[in-house]
């Protein structure tokens, strides 16, 4: 699997790049953003793993350009304590993140969470249930990484694809933010983590503008959020 490392740490570079080799990853690492968005739009990688501090064009723009282009999986790694970074980078669109400096192995446990959720079927399903789901005038196709809302196609990130995915197979259920991120983000929640909530009101936002009710998925509060299937218009 090949991963695109967009980081002008060189030293950084090359441990990460040796990590991921031995675990079975093909990188390729580009130092800046202009050459890193044209790599990662051109659907040779499985996923971008991608710094926020840049020269010349900041990471936060690079997430903006590949995110008005392709939906490829990206993680971005932000500086230890800014939180303002990385709710703007989960806000345009990134999948995850990972604060500096970060560990080779958590790196791999995050990459392979959101690979996995990729192209996850639940054990047990046939490939009819698998592939289609229905519901609130929600159609996913699971295994073609399809939704639509009526006949609004809607253009998600992996991880909203995942999360309307997973609410649609527990519809009507309300569901703990504590789960959402074990299942969606393949790690714990920590304190104070509004990645679940940032990720759920972009895809709210999507919803309706494909003409979705507002209350389409609910939240429930203190606990987390539910997909009605009759939502209140």
């Amino acid at each position: 699997m090949k991963i695109l490392l967009i980081d002008d740490d060189a030293e950084l570079c090359t441990m990460l790049a040796e990590y991921l080799g031995a675990e079975g990853f093909e990188v390729t690492v580009c130092g800046n953003g202009e050459t890193g968005v044209a790599s990662a739009v051109s659907g040779e990688f499985v996923a971008v793993v991608l710094d926020i501090m840049l020269p010349r064009m900041s990471g936060i723009d690079v997430l903006r350009a590949i995110r008005q282009r392709a939906s490829v999986p990206v993680i971005m790694l932000t500086a230890k304590g800014s939180d303002i970074d990385r709710v703007i980078g989960l806000e345009l669109g990134a999948d995850d993140y990972l604060p500096k400096p970060c560990y080779p192995r958590e790196l791999v446990a995050r990459l392979r969470a959101v690979l996995r959720r990729t192209q996850g079927v639940p054990a047990g399903s046939t490939p009819e249930q698998a592939d289609t789901l229905a519901a609130a005038g929600i159609t996913v196709h699971a295994a073609q990484r399809i939704a639509r809302l009526g006949d609004t196609p809607l253009e998600l990130t992996v991880t909203e694809f995942n999360l309307l995915e997973f609410l649609m197979r527990n519809v009507d259920r309300a569901v703990s933010k504590d789960e959402l991120s074990e299942r969606i983000l393949g790690r714990a929640r920590e304190a104070y983590d509004r990645s679940i909530d940032v990720h759920i009101g972009n895809l709210r936002q999507k919803l309706g503008a494909a003409g979705g009710p507002d209350a389409q998925i609910a939240t429930v509060w203190g606990f987390g959020y539910r997909l009605d299937s009759q939502p209140a218009r």
